[in-house]
């Protein structure tokens, strides 16, 4: 009975065998075809980003379509191999099978590939591009990168953000740096006795002279409200956008500091805003204490 069992085991043993090395010209072919197939793709890669970079000078799309073409080479390479080692059928069926399993696994992986479409419209339609910053929800900060399921941005606290693709195409996306320049504007009160015209020629006398802002487009102000104890003015000016953190939040601060200085300095009023306190109960006594302080007290 065990020597039966033994042959057995013998000549499965030596059927596989046979079949191996039979079949082992074909795997070497195929394990070679994915490793050429593999050097070709890296190559490809390579090549699609330095042509696309040298047309679209975006690097951000090229990137992606690089990455893209890499991939569905890979898979080809892959089917070519199958089909050296013989199993065409397998092959086949997994290309004839492609809607199946699409229906199937669309359940499972539907986020996956609804992100993976959204990449790709991402990468051709172009709403922003490397290093841009972008807005999307309360998001703010700079593209770093555009991968196959999520949108890679780098906000100003150095925290790295991945959004998905979908929610990037669904949400409203504000580009930010896109044209270059940006118009900024900013609230400044003065005294309902202050001259307002002249304190509106002042401002922008000193915004024009900030070197950090476009000369090109003059910046200008305009009578916003009339509040409880101060005439709003608001002023509006121009900027460049390359380096967004630095052109547009670091000079909207140098700016107000300015204005800020130079209205004090010409003797303007910056009021605070007026607090009134109402006694319903007239004859309650409202607790009230004047404090003075003698010029030759020493402290």
């Amino acid at each position: 009975m065990l020597s039966d069992l033994s042959n057995q085991i013998q000549r499965s043993f030596l059927i596989y065998w046979e079949w191996f090395l039979l079949a082992l010209p074909r795997i070497l072919l195929a394990v070679t075809i994915l490793i050429i197939v593999f050097f070709l793709a890296s190559y490809i890669h390579r090549l699609l980003k330095r042509k696309l970079n040298g047309k679209t000078h975006d690097p951000l799309f090229t990137d992606f379509i690089a990455k893209l073409s890499k991939f569905v080479f890979i898979i080809i390479g892959f089917i070519l191999a199958m089909h050296t080692l013989g199993l065409t059928g397998v092959a086949g069926g997994l290309l004839a099978g492609a809607g199946i399993s699409a229906f199937i696994f669309g359940f499972a992986f539907k986020d996956i590939a609804e992100n993976f479409l959204a990449g790709i419209i991402l990468a051709f339609n172009r709403p922003f591009s490397l290093n841009d910053t972008i807005k999307v929800q309360d998001v703010v900060g700079r593209v770093v990168t555009l991968n196959f399921r999520t949108l890679h941005i780098k906000t100003f606290d150095e925290k790295d953000v991945f959004i998905p693709n979908s929610m990037v195409v669904k949400e409203t996306l504000t580009n930010l740096t896109r044209d270059g320049i940006i118009r900024l504007e900013f609230l400044v009160g003065i005294a309902y006795e202050d001259d307002i015209e002249s304190a509106i020629e002042i401002i922008l006398k000193e915004v024009a002279q900030a070197e950090e802002i476009l000369q090109e487009k003059k910046p200008f102000a305009v009578v916003e409200e009339l509040a409880a104890s101060t005439v709003n003015l608001r002023v509006f000016f121009w900027c460049a956008t390359d380096d967004y953190k630095k052109g547009v939040l670091i000079t909207k601060s140098n700016v107000i500091r300015r204005v800020k200085n130079i209205l004090l300095d010409q003797g303007f009023t910056l009021p605070s805003d007026i607090h009134e306190l109402k006694l319903y109960d007239k004859r309650a006594s409202f607790p009230a204490e004047i404090i003075t302080k003698a010029k030759d007290q020493q402290f």
